[in-house]
């Protein structure tokens, strides 16, 4: 076995990676870049290797320099966690030149899967059911666009090099396949440096069902069962599960050995995982392998008892699997949900900012949570935006989903956007529980898992007033003398009785909550539904303890300021969570018109201009695309909020955006 590895990855896989080399005995090498000086998995490693600017480019994908790194330190082997350089076989070239074991499948494999177009060659060979699909090397847009004429629309465009959504496009009709494959291909290109797609038969309500195999160098390899990945938002993965709802054994035995069959064919070693697109009647097709461990790998983990990361570690460093074919079994059900910080609200648009409070599920038997960040970590433009995997594990599957809503209504994060509320209400959704199950649930619930945010009641501008005057009560006395009249805040007035007025922002919604301080210690607050008594203490860990009317209950309030200077508090109670914006009676732009049509349309996070459809003086309609923005390694098209006329355009193709930045000004009809 190793004594050092380097680990050539960030954020939760390293420190996942981490922590099965600690346990094994084996010394740890992490690489960071400036935007992860001090990251999570930095502090948690023996060593640490600074490796280049925050750009994955210009760091994580740099391989002379991670193998120069692995190299200084005395680390004999790298292990490259899940995308940058896990499925790059020129890297896992390199390592073995430089004497480096890379923890990983051969080159040749890593090469023969590299290209969803000569793996399906190859699975077809091994009489691998496949997708109807064009998968050739002519690459013309007349070519294409005929081909998917012959399969038959709707039809999805794909990155013959990558996956996770990037270059890939669903195209209903032939008049709109010429503008899908411009934005597939530039996607590809910018993703993966290859604009080379396929053109496949989209299944209307197909699951994503994938085999987890693995094979050692003795001639072993086995399939650790199934996992479920059907729900989806834009192509990635939101929701994953094992073993799939609705296997039967002989289907988990035919895809099982379809995978082992589809490993054999490339002589695979490590772990691996072949993907399936599935037809709800139970056929099955391949639709690609990936030649690394996946980010789902925790639930196979979770019902099978098995670490993969030690089963990479034992196979490459020249040792047998653990376990063989019959040795393996399925116990209970896992879920594993990945917190993102986006907003649903908004198409999943990736947000950044620092987590001024992040308090995520704990830990135990049935709960694990892997994570690269802690509270007061960025969340920046550079990488995935993923705060956290939890995963639970229970004796079936309605248990599970039960567990884990519970536990998305406990989670807390403030600093950014997140998708916990979604995540909460598809654990909990009657038809997903149910076992209605595909990769267009998210769309065809929307209705229901997007619910419009209902106004703040009265219990929430109650809990955000006291939780302001309990700031002011934990203030220190401004003068000197601690007995001085002036420093009582018992409610004393000479011909009035004491109250505070704290005014609240709801949306479009102003109130303002009266808060009567009572002789007996006690508040009156006048709400907008009535009057209510109150009380309230801090507690030792910082939450305060609330009684409203006849209601006594705990709460989590964060005070922030916001990127645009005004100060928002975030409330936890009950499951719930509810931000409210205060109003400061001297700051005169909360006195400005709402409503008013906003005259520039403005960068919604960092990145590049990779596409411009407009220019000055050109007239644009409602919701028609302006430009396309490049950012956290997906493109998102910013549209015309209104009607007008393009007055100017601030930035040109190829240029850098910060956040905010007013890219479009026209002028509305």
């Amino acid at each position: 076995m190793f004594s050092k590895i380097l680990i050539a990855n960030r954020g939760e896989i390293a420190c996942r990676v981490i922590k099965t080399a600690r346990r094994l005995g084996i010394k740890t090498v992490a690489v960071f870049s400036d935007a992860d000086r001090g990251a999570r998995h930095v502090a948690m490693a023996d060593e640490a290797v600074h490796i280049g600017p925050s750009p994955a480019r210009e760091s994580y994908l740099l391989a002379d320099r991670i193998i120069d790194a692995a190299r200084r330190t005395g680390a004999q082997a790298i292990h490259p966690g899940y995308g940058f350089l896990s499925e790059n076989a020129g890297f896992a070239e390199a390592c073995a030149k430089a004497g480096l074991v890379f923890i990983g499948p051969p080159p040749a494999a890593i090469r023969a899967m590299g290209s969803k177009s000569e793996a399906k060659k190859i699975m077809e060979k091994a009489k691998v059911p496949l997708v109807p699909g064009y998968h050739g090397d002519d690459q013309s847009p007349e070519l294409l666009a005929k081909e998917a004429g012959r399969i038959g629309f709707p039809v999805l465009i794909k990155a013959s090099a990558g996956g996770g959504g990037k270059g890939m496009r669903v195209v209903e009709s032939a008049d709109k396949f010429a503008d899908a494959l411009a934005g597939a291909k530039r996607e590809a290109k910018a993703a993966f440096a290859d604009d080379h797609v396929l053109v496949e038969k989209y299944l209307t309500r197909p699951r994503h069902i994938e085999i987890q195999v693995f094979a050692d160098g003795h001639g072993g390899c086995l399939y650790l069962f199934e996992r479920d990945c059907s729900i989806q938002r834009r192509h990635q993965k939101v929701i994953e599960e094992a073993p799939a709802p609705n296997m039967d054994t002989a289907r988990r035995k035919a895809m099982g050995e379809a995978a082992v069959a589809a490993a054999k064919a490339i002589g695979y070693q490590g772990a691996g995982t072949v993907e399936f697109i599935a037809d709800q009647d139970g056929t099955f097709f391949f639709m690609e392998m990936n030649t690394r461990l996946q980010v789902e790998h925790p639930v196979t983990e979770m019902i099978t008892g098995q670490d993969l990361v030690e089963w990479q570690l034992v196979v490459a460093a020249g040792g047998k699997m653990p376990r063989t074919q019959d040795q393996l079994r399925i116990d209970g059900h896992a879920v594993e949900v990945r917190l993102y910080a986006e907003d649903p609200a908004r198409n999943f648009l990736p947000s950044t900012g620092t987590l001024v409070h992040l308090k995520l599920p704990e830990e135990g038997a049935h709960v694990r949570v892997d994570t690269g960040v802690r509270q007061g970590d960025t969340v920046t433009p550079f990488y995935d935006p993923m705060i956290a995997k939890v995963i639970v594990h229970d004796r079936d599957r309605t248990s599970a989903l039960r567990r884990m809503a519970a536990l998305m209504s406990e989670t807390e994060v403030v600093g950014v956007t997140t998708n916990a509320s979604l995540l909460r209400a598809l654990c909990a959704h009657p038809a997903f529980v149910g076992g209605e199950i595909d990769t267009g649930f998210i769309e065809r619930h929307r209705d229901s898992l997007f619910a419009a945010l209902a106004p703040a009641d009265d219990r929430a501008f109650a809990v955000a007033t006291l939780a302001r005057l309990a700031e002011w009560q934990d203030r220190e006395p401004t003068a000197g003398d601690p007995h001085s009249p002036w420093n009582e805040q018992n409610g004393f007035r000479l011909l009035d009785e004491g109250h505070d007025e704290v005014r609240w922002k709801d949306g479009e919604r102003d109130v303002t909550v009266i808060a009567r301080r009572l002789r007996d210690g006690g508040l009156r607050l006048e709400l907008p539904g009535g009057a209510q008594e109150a009380r309230v203490q801090r507690t030792d860990d910082g939450k305060l303890a609330i009684g409203l009317g006849g209601d006594t209950f705990v709460a989590t309030v964060v005070r922030r300021v916001a990127i645009d200077g005004g100060v928002d508090y975030t409330l936890f109670s009950d499951g719930r969570s509810r931000r409210l914006r205060l109003v400061d009676p001297l700051d005169l732009s909360m006195y400005e018109a709402a409503g008013a049509a906003e005259a520039t349309v403005r960068a919604p996070l960092p990145g590049k201009i990779i596409d411009l459809r407009v220019k000055a003086g050109d007239t644009v309609s409602k919701g028609q695309p302006l430009l396309v923005l490049e950012a956290m390694k997906m493109e998102h098209t910013l549209a015309a909020p209104a009607d007008g006329t393009i007055k100017s355009v601030r930035y040109a193709v190829g240029e850098q955006v910060n956040e905010g930045a007013e890219l479009v000004e026209f002028e509305a009809s």
